[in-house]
C-alpha cells in the first residue's frame, strides 16, 4: 500500500507497512509518553491465552484467543474464549499466556534482561 505525504514543497511516496492478516491496517508505535504499567504483558491479535482467578463468568485455565488489544497507558485485551464467553478489558491480572505467546514473551524478557 503506498502512501502519498507532503514534506515542504515536494511530495514523496512512502512504503506504509500494512497487517493483511485483517484486511489493511496501518502498524503504530506506542506513543512516547505511553508507560506499562507494572507486569504490564504485551499481547497481540491471536494470541493463545488461559484465564486465571478474577473472572467471574469463565472457570479458571479456560482456554481463549485475543480479539482485540488496545490502550494507550494500560494494556487491555478483548478475548473469545473456547466456552462462548467474550469479555473485555481483560489484563494481566486476569489473563496468563500459553504455547507460542508464552515462549514468544519469555524471549522478549530475557532480551530486554540484556
Amino acid at each position: 500500500m503506498w502512501h502519498i505525504s507532503c514534506t515542504s514543497s515536494s511530495w514523496v511516496r512512502l512504503k506504509v507497512p500494512y497487517i493483511s492478516k485483517n484486511g489493511e491496517m496501518p502498524i503504530w508505535k506506542p506513543h512516547a509518553l505511553a508507560n506499562p504499567h507494572k507486569n504490564q504483558i504485551s499481547l497481540r491479535i491471536g494470541d493463545q491465552v488461559i484465564a486465571k482467578d478474577g473472572i467471574e463468568t469463565v472457570a479458571v485455565g479456560t482456554a481463549g484467543k485475543v480479539i482485540l488489544a488496545n490502550g494507550f497507558n494500560w494494556q487491555r485485551y478483548r478475548v473469545q474464549f473456547v466456552n462462548g464467553q467474550e469479555l473485555g478489558d481483560l489484563d494481566h491480572r486476569h489473563l496468563e499466556p500459553v504455547g507460542r505467546t508464552a515462549r514468544r514473551l519469555a524471549r522478549e524478557a530475557k532480551r530486554a534482561a540484556r
